[in-house]
């Protein structure tokens, strides 16, 4: 089956994609958000791919080198054996900074016998919208278009160019190397030095992963996640891509497509707090420094969403030129969803706020930027969480007032008033503590609908949504409390199909949803655990993993009928939730254990 499977590699500026066969099918240049230079998972024809190919008789495994961001891919036909191993390279350099150029290697290891293959190289920049013309010089290839715009990509390597390019076969009786770089080398490579560079990246990988705790129960599919959200963090600024790819469909041949190589405030504040659980504080602190960077004014609104340099303005765009992913059109680029209103991202904010300074108190260089963001916070969420909004599910029609959206302005007022108390601010606990108050018995009088006996999408709807299941985990309710049991029993009633999740089942203005949404799942899980059914929780998370790809990686959406991974790739949602899931199974495990030992 037709899994999305692909491998991530990534050195925290970019990132590419590479199918279980070796092809290098997703790849923007020189950062996340750039045009694309291969892109043929967005058109098989069209789109570019360097691909890597074997006769028939070959056998070919895949898998990561574990606890790193580097992908091999195993040839062999019994008595002759090679290896890719695919990364972009990212380590310490001697003045203490990263080394994470805009480049891709694919380094050829020899195993055993003389294996035989050809690859064909044909990149296609600018999202193929003009030709790419390839050029063999004396120490590189380079690749060019000048329709939209001047564009270069430049290959070298330790084979024979003209075979290369001619897709003629190679003969392979010691490693080598092929070296993908957006900008020229100024001094050559070797196989030697593509050989250091994957040491070297190596080395960093492994040591990020020996900083994180490791646990009793689903340590490699904590490891996992944890090295791909790392992947889809962008360096320069702290920002968190929401996924590496636009346009993968949530749903095959329908129109659900979406450009997800952004920073969404939710999804990014969501990934740091489970990040900061791992400890990993300097991704925390860049993070909330790319926040403070972007509320210069006490009174400015947040958007939802924002380009990975910050930018505010994200005009979405199609190419029809592109077929789509398995014909699905349109392929957009930007998006249109940041000039939407999401009153839940302040509540979400402030929750990754308030959980750096309880974690980091004693190493937090901006304590008054945050203790003036978090009065600016109060003062807007006090203006407008009466308001309607899109909601968490970005709407695209009219505004509701969404109990999600609610619910996090409560968030909003209590974690402001838990940081007031860790900075001593007592005059401000009284007059927020009212709000709080205020918002919490709104949300219990308009969201809970008795005839649902459930907490409902939306006030005065019968509508309900998989995102209410989080009133629990942001401590709006108790896990036992009757009221969010009986919400969890309705939504698994209403919502669950052979135990995946929609987000919701009422038309949208797309619609009705076809495809369920993966963190949904981990959400009914994680409350499943919570309201303690953990045995029926446990089963429903190893049910869910089963439906990864072969690398263990998921994307936004599965497919009801066939399992199929959908939507865009790798989600950086999904896998913040699988951690968390995981994370509480073993605790469990590790608390059983403890009790063990004292009887």
């Amino acid at each position: 089956m037709d899994n999305l499977n692909y491998g991530i590699i990534g050195n925290c500026r970019s990132a590419a994609l590479i199918s279980d066969t070796g092809s290098l099918d997703w790849c923007c240049l020189p950062q996340f958000d750039s045009t694309s230079v291969f892109a043929k998972l967005l058109d098989n024809k069209n789109g570019g791919s360097f691909e890597i190919k074997t006769k028939y008789n070959y056998e070919i495994h895949q898998e990561y080198y574990r606890n790193t961001a580097i992908l091999v891919t195993r040839y062999s036909d019994g008595e002759n054996t090679f290896e890719v191993h695919d990364f972009m390279p990212r380590y310490h350099k001697l003045t203490g900074k990263y080394n994470a150029p805009p480049e891709i290697v694919r380094y050829v290891k020899h195993i055993s016998g003389t294996p035989r293959f050809s690859v064909h190289y044909d990149p296609r920049l600018e999202y193929a919208q003009g030709n790419t013309a390839n050029h063999v010089k004396a120490n590189f290839i380079v690749s060019l278009t000048n329709k939209q715009k001047f564009d270069t990509l430049f290959l070298y390597t330790s084979f024979n160019k003209n075979r290369v390019m001619d897709g003629e076969e190679i003969v392979l009786k010691e490693d080598g190397y092929f070296l993908i770089c957006y900008n020229e080398k100024i001094l050559k490579p070797t196989t030697e030095k593509m050989s250091l560079e994957l040491e070297r990246t190596k080395i960093y990988w492994l040591d990020w992963v020996d900083r994180t705790p490791t646990y009793k129960q689903f340590n490699d599919e904590i490891m996992r996640s944890a090295i791909t959200l790392k992947m889809l963090t962008y360096d320069k600024t702290g920002a968190v891509l929401a996924a590496a790819t636009t346009s993968l469909p949530e749903t095959i041949g329908e129109v659900r497509n979406w450009d997800y190589r952004f920073c969404w405030i939710r999804d990014a504040s969501m990934v740091i707090k489970v990040v900061s659980e791992l400890g990993h504080k300097n991704s925390a602190k860049r993070y909330l420094q790319f926040i403070i960077d972007l509320m210069p004014d006490k009174d400015e609104k947040l958007q939802i969403m924002y380009g990975i340099n910050k930018q505010k303005t994200l005009t979405e765009k199609t190419l029809e030129h592109l077929e789509g992913y398995k014909g699905s059109k349109p392929v957009r680029i930007g998006n249109a969803a940041y000039k939407q209103k999401q009153n839940d991202i302040y509540g979400i904010l402030m929750d990754v706020i308030y959980e750096q300074l309880v974690k980091f108190s004693n190493d937090m260089e901006n304590g008054e930027e945050l203790w003036s963001i978090t009065k600016g916070i109060v003062w807007i969420v006090s203006k407008h969480w009466r308001e309607p909004d899109k909601g968490i599910w970005e709407f695209r029609g009219e505004d509701r007032h969404f109990t999600f959206s609610k619910v996090l302005c409560w968030v909003a007022l209590d974690r402001a008033i838990k940081v007031a108390r860790i900075f001593g601010k007592s005059r401000k606990i009284e007059k927020w503590t009212a709000l709080e108050q205020e918002i919490k018995e709104d949300i219990h009088e308009h969201a809970w609908n008795p005839d649902r006996n459930a907490f409902v999408q939306s006030y005065g709807s019968s509508d309900l949504d998989a995102s209410v299941l989080l009133m629990e985990s942001y401590g709006f309710i108790h896990a036992r409390d009757p009221k969010f049991v009986s919400t969890v029993r309705a939504i698994e009633e209403d919502l669950s199909n052979d135990g995946l999740l929609y987000r919701y089942k009422n038309e949208d203005d797309f619609g009705l949803p076809s495809s369920s949404f993966t963190i949904c799942t981990f959400w009914f899980i994680n409350s499943l655990f919570k309201i303690g059914e953990e045995e029926k929780a446990l089963a429903h998370f190893e049910r869910l993993l089963s439906y990864s790809n072969h690398l263990g990686l998921f994307s936004e959406d599965i497919d009801f009928k066939t399992k199929r991974l959908l939507g865009n790739f790798p989600q950086a949602y999904s896998h913040l939730a699988l951690i968390e899931c995981a994370i509480n199974f073993s605790r469990k495990k590790s608390e059983e254990k403890i009790l063990e030992s004292i009887g």
